[in-house]
């Protein structure tokens, strides 16, 4: 009879340690999938109620997480800009609880920061209105950027809502489509 070296627990350890380790390396890449898709343009959105055509694309600089800080990159496609733009209009449901700083907005064109002539926080009325000194062209790809932003405290999906305002036209905000969110 032969006697082993080893104990047969022990003849098993090699596959244990490359199970071990796969499972580890799956995990650790779909953090890292999750991580990165907070970051990134939004993909496909399912059931939202907001046709394809309406969705505007955002990033959220620093994950989206829950209660804590972040930045908004709010951006607007030139392909949806058909008008020149004198205010935008931004408006978010009831349930979102976070918190905006005016002083922390500005809007990008092709890059660069436009300046603003007013940027007015509505608590009551769940609306940012965004005043360019110059109306912003018609045809051009604009980021309107929400620094300082505190997320709300509860996760949540939340729809923000984009008007404009022509210079010259009739006093009314006219819908560019929306942007929707995920926190935490």
């Amino acid at each position: 009879m032969r006697r082993l070296l080893f104990p047969s627990s022990q003849n098993h350890l090699p596959q244990r340690l490359l199970s071990a380790l796969a499972i580890t390396s799956c995990l650790l890449a779909g953090l890292q999938t999750v991580s990165w898709a907070q970051n990134s343009l939004p993909g496909l959105t399912l059931f939202s109620g907001v046709k394809s055509e309406n969705q505007l694309p955002f990033r959220l600089d620093f994950g989206g997480q829950t209660n804590s800080w972040d930045r908004y990159n709010l951006r607007i496609p030139a392909e949806k800009m058909k008008l020149a733009v004198a205010q935008f209009a931004i408006t978010y449901p009831d349930y979102y609880k976070g918190t905006f700083n005016p002083k922390k907005i500005e809007v990008r064109v092709k890059g660069k920061a436009v300046p603003l002539s007013e940027v007015k926080w509505d608590k009551e009325g769940r609306v940012i209105e965004i005043f360019p000194e110059e109306p912003v062209p018609a045809g051009t790809k604009v980021e309107v950027v929400f620094s300082d932003v505190q997320n709300p405290a509860f996760g949540g999906i939340y729809y923000f809502n984009c008007q404009i305002l022509s210079p010259g036209d009739v006093p009314l905000l006219r819908y560019l489509g929306s942007w929707i969110l995920t926190i935490g």
